[in-house]
């Protein structure tokens, strides 16, 4: 299993905003394609990239 850690504010904001593909920002951020994927699919559904408190 992987360890899971919060993305920063500043590295899904990078996500939504850039204007590349789910394999550039993967690579980009040094993050796997399954968390851009993720980030994008929430913003999507939720309009928001922020994180439950």
């Amino acid at each position: 299993m992987g360890h899971s850690q919060e993305l920063s504010e500043l590295k899904r904001g990078t996500v939504i905003g850039g204007n590349k593909s789910i394999w550039e920002i993967s690579l980009l951020l040094n993050i796997p394609r399954s968390s851009v994927s993720g980030i994008i699919t929430k913003w999507k559904q939720l309009g928001t990239i922020a994180t439950p408190s």
